[in-house]
């Protein structure tokens, strides 16, 4: 079975002591980020997903994860591994596994607006509703996963274009307001930040719905114009450009027509991320976003990439989030942390390498 043709991708086992960097990983960190899905997988169960992993076989390896000792050491976190998974790399017809990098942003906010902080953070409106993408109700396209609801019936939700021309002002969804609209856009990129309250203390900000219209790279865009070369959209220079272009800015904006709302979420460890799409918080340099199509969250998953600099990464790594733009079966994107110094990794972060996904052994 690992070794037959998939759609798009074959499944390949791979021995431990062939993947690269295995034996020098820290097997125990990795573990104390497996663990943490524990519970919420016990309560939500994954459903089978198109790569073929059991789901109720990873739930039970997870089980037992979580009864082994919290101070289990490097050796027996990595005997762990190794007896309860085999690795198969999944290796697309199109060329290596790509892998990015997102992380959480640290910003100057206020609850209230002022002429010093403009731009608002949206929580979700109350006829925004989830429908189900494979059936959607009329009015709504296949693969839409949130729409208006309206006396009438159903349509496409407002877009970003309406929304950040105030369509949505006045009706007391603004959860903060931030200085710039371009620190709004990337947080909208992102998923998640902590917000530096001008007020006093901090606030953090997480994911709770979306309009439904799909994503669009504006990098892509930049270089579809010929602002940017090709290969030469990161964060860095995309919002060098939106910042030397502010009437310019807002229409390009716009092209990414889906819009993220967010719930403030407390921060009840500042050394892990935000709580993201598997219901656990991420954990930096292990909690990997991956395709929810296709992945069940909470698999461990070997990356091996390389930094922007050329330094390698040799990381188990855990499925833990999902985003619009992580489409395909190797398709990863590596959560780095919190703040500017992981900001500035994960903004550069473009490479090819190695997708080995760990499945549960028959019995485990």
């Amino acid at each position: 079975m690992e070794g037959g043709a998939r759609p798009g991708f074959e499944l390949n086992p791979v021995a431990f002591d062939a993947i690269p960097g295995w034996a020098e990983d820290d097997h125990a960190v990795a573990l104390a980020a497996f663990r943490r899905g524990a519970a919420v997988l016990s309560a939500h169960p994954a459903k089978p997903r198109a790569v073929g992993l059991d789901p109720a076989a990873l739930a039970a390896v997870i089980a037992r994860a979580d009864g082994l000792p919290v101070d289990t050491g490097h050796a027996a976190a990595r005997a762990f591994f190794e007896a309860a998974f085999r690795p198969v790399e999944i290796v697309p017809e199109d060329g290596p596994a790509f892998f990015t990098g997102y992380f959480e942003p640290v910003v100057a906010a206020s609850r209230r607006p002022s002429a010093a902080y403009p731009a608002p953070l949206y929580a979700p409106p109350e006829d925004l509703v989830e429908v189900d993408p494979d059936a959607p109700p009329p009015g709504i396209e296949p693969g839409y996963r949130f729409a208006r609801r309206t006396a009438e019936g159903y349509e496409p939700y407002l877009d970003r274009g309406a929304i950040e021309a105030g369509a949505l002002a006045g009706r007391g969804l603004e959860i903060a307001w931030l200085a710039d609209p371009i620190d709004a856009f990337f947080i909208h990129v992102q998923g998640a930040a902590r917000l530096r309250l001008a007020e006093g203390g901090e606030m953090r900000v997480t994911y709770a719905a979306k309009t439904g219209h799909p994503y669009t790279a504006i990098g892509r865009e930049l270089v579809a114009m010929g602002a940017l070369p090709p290969g030469g959209a990161t964060m860095r220079t995309i919002r060098a450009w939106l910042a030397a272009h502010p009437k310019e800015a807002p229409a390009l904006r716009a092209r990414n027509r889906s819009f993220i709302f967010f719930r403030e979420a407390p921060v009840a460890d500042p050394a892990l991320g935000p709580v993201a799409a598997a219901k656990v918080p991420l954990t930096p340099g292990r909690s990997l976003a991956v395709d929810r199509l296709l992945h069940s969250f909470g698999a461990p998953v070997f990356v091996a990439a390389t930094l922007p600099g050329g330094a390698p990464w040799r990381r188990l790594m855990i499925a833990q989030d999902t985003g619009s733009a992580i489409v395909g079966a190797a398709r990863g994107d590596i959560f780095l942390g919190s703040g500017d110094a992981a900001g500035e990794i994960a903004g550069a972060l473009q490479s090819r390498g190695r997708f080995i996904l760990f499945w549960p052994r028959e019995g485990s």
